[in-house]
């Protein structure tokens, strides 16, 4: 047997690239070309096979190790015969340096043995993988030789099939303090409240089950907001109040009904089907003093501006003293969440699962806008629609968008409505 010190080859201008990945394990036999180690520059990764066959005695590196051309990967023992080994050793010595470490890791002609258990990807999908706790070797890959790219790691975490193994396979990372919060000064220890408890389970579910996009636009509401101050009552001439949530919750419904697809459900992706809701229950996002709450304003379509508003205001009573019945947080089409009272423009809401979208509105304010030939004072609203990627695309969002938007500043729409 003859021992092989296993070097790092000419890899060009690329010195003090990290090891992300070991390959091999040791007494382990190798064949020539079986990849040992993988290196990660700043921008790119490749893997070093070997130019020697044989079983690995002894390991030199590890996963997070610097390395240069030179360098030891491992010892290895083979049964070549010496002249054999020199005449490898001399072609290593002449091979050309790796040139450019590509984008896309390339896959050597390698043993089935150990490369069916190593997923090809790009640094920054690795990168994507490690922040999510996925481990990459789990993931089938779609591009070629079974490349893994980033959507690959999405549908992986979404899929009902593995969610069965999350614990398993997603864990939260646990950082241990080194210091605690009380060694800098007085701290005091409070109970979460239940409703933030029980809602963190649920907005976790969402966030790593549903791949989120978020449209932001604005809405010019001028007509909406002169219309909506000079309502008054028909007997008294009083004026009445209705807030301007109603109003958004009717132009919403307009759009669900011309946009079928938001007003959905996939929560059995794998069974390649989706529900399609004949309803339109609106969920409103009220903040309590024991925190964020979702009721449902039921078959808003059904109903006038008018009626919607005082509904706003007694389920939004009932949440704030924990009286809404349970069932009225659940069963909706889509829900709005608005900042409007408090401040605010643009923000990405998380979408309430098992719906596909969710409404976010910013406060109004005047703005300049250039419209018919010049600049006017127009009541722009700002609007985030966050959206599940797997059933709305980019531009049908934009479509639901501009027809929101054509909705709320459409004014014969709300005189019919109120």
């Amino acid at each position: 047997m003859k021992e092989i010190d296993v070097k790092v080859p000419n890899i060009g201008d690329f010195t003090e690239v990290e090891v992300i990945e070991v390959l091999v394990d040791q007494g382990q036999d190798i064949l020539k070309n079986d990849p040992l180690i993988t290196i990660e520059s700043d921008k790119s990764s490749v893997e070093i096979p070997s130019n020697f066959e044989g079983k690995v005695k002894s390991l030199k590196l590890k996963v997070g190790d610097k390395v240069s051309e030179g360098d030891s990967i491992l010892t290895l023992e083979s049964s070549s015969s010496e002249k054999k080994i020199k005449e490898e050793t001399k072609i290593e010595k002449q091979s050309e340096p790796i040139k450019e470490i590509k984008q896309t890791t390339e896959q050597i002609s390698i043993s089935q043995k150990k490369i069916s258990e190593i997923s090809s990807a790009s640094p920054k999908t690795r990168k994507f993988a490690r922040e999510l706790g996925v481990n990459i070797n789990l993931v089938v890959g779609s591009e070629k030789d079974g490349r893994v790219i980033e959507d690959d790691i999405k549908k992986f975490v979404s899929s009902k099939s593995v969610n069965n193994n999350v614990a398993k396979e997603i864990k939260p990372i646990k950082i241990k303090n080194e210091y605690e919060h009380s060694d800098f000064g007085q701290v005091e220890i409070k109970d979460i409240p239940r409703v933030k408890k029980l809602a963190s389970t649920y907005l976790t579910n969402s966030w790593t089950t549903i791949p989120h996009v978020t449209n932001h636009d604005e809405a010019d509401i001028t007509e909406m907001e002169s219309f909506r101050s000079s309502l008054k009552d028909i007997y008294t001439g009083e004026k009445i109040k209705i807030t301007p949530l109603a109003f958004i919750i009717k132009a919403l419904v307009a759009s669900l009904k011309k946009f079928p697809s938001f007003n959905s459900s996939i929560d059995q992706i794998e069974s390649g089907k989706m529900t399609l809701k004949k309803y339109y229950h609106i969920g409103i996002a009220v903040d309590t003093p024991n925190g964020l709450m979702v009721p449902k304003i039921r078959d808003a379509n059904n109903k006038k501006i008018s009626v919607i508003s005082k509904e706003l205001k007694e389920v939004s009573e009932l949440c704030r003293n924990l009286k809404i019945d349970k069932k009225e947080l659940f069963g909706g089409s889509m829900t709005i969440t608005s900042l409007g009272g408090i401040g605010g423009s643009f923000f990405t809401p998380i979408i309430n699962y098992p719906e596909v979208a969710i409404l976010g509105v910013g406060r109004s304010e005047k703005k300049q806008v250039f419209l018919n030939g010049k600049f006017q004072i127009r009541t722009m609203l700002p609007i985030s629609l966050s959206y599940d990627h797997r059933i709305i695309d980019g531009a049908e969002a934009a479509r639901f968008n501009n027809d929101l938007k054509e909705n709320l500043g459409n004014n014969f729409a709300y005189k019919l409505a109120v």
